[in-house]
């Protein structure tokens, strides 16, 4: 794979150069305008700890592909995946200096990274904090940003829709990873005529995931990335109690973990019912396997309860009216939508999010837009 990347990457450049938006431009007699795209050059990468290698090829390809060099800031928290790609970039003959992979914290590594004045665009991917401080930290020199950030993300399910076939999928949607995807879905929105039976549902199915190491194929969890971390989770799941939630399973740490994973980051699956929608855990990403269960009414609640948050990175829709799902979709404010599905990506797709979720496009077409620039040029002949 990484061969025919690398072989392919002087056919993308050229097709930079002859694309159809190329396309020479005839303005009145002995006027010529056209375009091209070039490379910005050296570009800025710095990538999360929650999914190392994935999104840290989703920022590798493009940026290559598409002629430029690029230095890349691993997270700390996760550096042996970037380490090993490292290692077969050299195996597989990357020319030196096209991948530069540096290691180390944010504040020694990932900020001299921004502020460096010959690195014009920067491509981040971490929580929102961190991406308004970046911005800051580019603004002034007027760099090119590309910024995934967190998410809050609502799960609506319609009460035409099955709710076993539901249920399963928001299993895999609140709790995989952990819950550390920036994808998932941590507000459950269902439709009050089926609430109390998929409520049931959904927690007795929830009660019986089995949470140990990785490495056992019974794992459907496994620890969170960190003590700090896990500390964090669980401090809001103490304030959900205060707000007023119960919590119908979880929120504790799993009795049947192996002796060698006793100690260990693990929390058990976390669904928190009673919650106001406009309470601190149903609006704060939480980035963990927690999840609240919220009641509607109306598609116009459930659009706007979804709506509610500071964040906007996406939705999923759960329904069997057609109709419905492309309207309730044209109506959420969120850069990503699935209808009847989850984490189904093409990556020729744009992906990005709205409002506190981030800053323009990257995938397929807006990738090329975002690591090249364009120039027009007139001529008279």
């Amino acid at each position: 794979m990484l061969r025919s990347l690398v072989g392919s990457e002087m056919c993308i450049r050229d097709s930079i150069l002859h694309s159809e938006e190329m396309a020479t431009h005839q303005q009145g007699p002995g006027v010529l305008n056209y375009t091209n795209r070039k490379p910005y050059g050296v570009v800025g990468l710095i990538s999360p700890w929650n999914l190392p290698l994935y999104l840290a090829t989703w920022k590798i390809a493009p940026a290559i592909a598409f002629g430029n060099t690029c230095v890349i800031k691993p997270s700390e928290m996760s550096p042996a995946t970037a380490q090993m790609l490292g290692d077969i970039f050299i195996k597989a003959k990357l020319p030196p200096g096209v991948v530069n992979i540096v290691h180390g914290l944010g504040a020694e590594c990932g900020q001299p990274l921004v502020e460096h004045r010959d690195i014009p665009i920067i491509s981040f991917t971490g929580g929102t904090s961190t991406g308004v401080h970046l911005s800051k930290t580019a603004a002034p020199a007027m760099k090119k940003l590309s910024l995934e950030l967190g998410g809050k993300n609502a799960n609506i399910i319609f009460e035409d829709s099955d709710i076993n076939e539901t249920v399963d999928a928001t299993l895999r949607s609140s709790f995989a990873n952990q819950g550390e995807i920036c994808l998932c879905g941590s507000r459950i929105l269902v439709q009050r005529s089926i609430y109390d039976r998929w409520l049931c549902a959904f927690v007795a199915k929830t009660r019986k995931l089995y949470i140990g190491a990785p490495t056992d194929p019974k794992s459907f969890m496994g620890a969170l990335i960190s003590k700090q971390h896990l500390e964090k989770v669980r401090g809001y799941i103490e304030l959900a109690k205060t707000e007023g939630g119960v919590v119908e399973t979880g929120g504790d740490t799993p009795s049947t973990l192996p002796k060698a994973n006793e100690g260990g980051y693990f929390l058990r699956p976390t669904i928190i019912t009673g919650l106001d929608a406009n309470a601190r855990c149903c609006q704060e990403e939480i980035f963990g396997p927690v999840v609240t269960v919220i009641p509607f009414d109306t598609e116009e609640e459930a659009v706007k309860i979804a709506n509610g948050v500071s964040y906007g990175l996406a939705a999923s829709i759960w329904t069997k009216d057609g109709r419905r799902a492309n309207r309730v979709a044209l109506a959420l404010d969120t850069g990503y939508v699935w209808i009847n599905c989850w984490l189904i990506r093409d990556l020729r797709c744009p992906f990005g999010g709205t409002k506190a979720s981030g800053l323009g496009r990257e995938g397929g077409k807006y990738a090329e837009d975002f690591y090249t620039d364009v120039k027009t040029i007139c001529s008279k002949l």
